[in-house]
């Protein structure tokens, strides 16, 4: 591969620059351009980037857009559905992680499921969609899979993003230092704690890649259901998920 010059590199960042000012703004354009300056100086200035290269062409960021079809997850005052919010945060997260050169799988990319033919009432074609969801991520080689949720609650109170990790090895690391971000850059008052997931979860019981499935919020906190449904936050959600991988990845996670 033949080394960049400066000029080029230059021109490189301020693209990312002005990408970055245009879609996220203030703080987080600091913190996207810092992360992707160092994505790139990696790059392209490690003495043996041909192996960086390779090695990172071993690694794939699987990004689970929570429900879906059938299955619209839980329902805010408005009619808002949880799977359509994380729909859309996952197409950003996958949008800025293909902008940073990493590969991504989606186990959905739209509102429409694939059901098998012989699944023939709802509650099947939900028990199909997610053992079809866990085949396709353990089919990947080196994942690393991030879910996308919203919580919701009875009473309009609580509020505020958690992680939550899967039992299989570097879940715990990679979904504190998830946790300890979406807490440092988006809502620093949240005193909720990344978590082991319930046995209950099925895909998260069933995958055997590192996992983390993300709350992003409460649709059933009408400040927190607002910020949702805007395109600014939810690109702010996409790019801490994203960093925390990038950041996680570059300090040597070995998988």
């Amino acid at each position: 591969m033949r080394a960049i010059s400066r000029h080029k590199l230059h021109g490189v960042m301020e693209m990312h620059l002005r990408f970055l000012r245009r879609r996220v703004g203030g703080l987080f354009c600091i913190i996207g351009f810092a992360i992707v300056l160092t994505y790139f100086i990696l790059l392209f200035h490690t003495p043996n980037r041909q192996t960086m290269l390779q090695s990172e062409s071993m690694r794939t960021l699987i990004i689970d857009p929570g429900h879906g079809g059938e299955d619209g997850g839980a329902v805010a005052s408005d009619g808002t559905l949880e799977a359509d919010v994380n729909l859309q945060i996952a197409l950003r997260l996958r949008a800025l992680a293909e902008f940073c050169g990493v590969p991504v799988v989606m186990t959905r990319d739209s509102s429409m499921i694939d059901y098998p033919t012989d699944a023939g009432t709802i509650a099947a074609r939900k028990v199909a969609d997610q053992k079809q969801r866990v085949a396709l991520i353990n089919s990947v080689e080196h994942g690393t899979l991030i879910s996308i949720h919203q919580n919701f609650y009875p009473a309009a109170g609580p509020h505020g993003a958690e992680a939550l990790y899967a039992p299989t090895e570097h879940s715990e690391e990679f979904g504190k230092r998830l946790h300890n971000l979406l807490l440092e850059t988006l809502d620093p008052s949240n005193r909720r704690v990344a978590s082991p997931i319930s046995d209950e979860i099925y895909l998260m019981r069933n995958v055997r890649c590192p996992a983390v499935l993300v709350e992003c919020g409460f649709l059933s906190n009408p400040e927190e259901l607002e910020r949702l449904q805007s395109n600014t936050y939810d690109q702010k959600l996409a790019l801490v998920m994203l960093s925390a991988w990038l950041q996680y990845f570059q300090t040597g996670w070995n998988l």
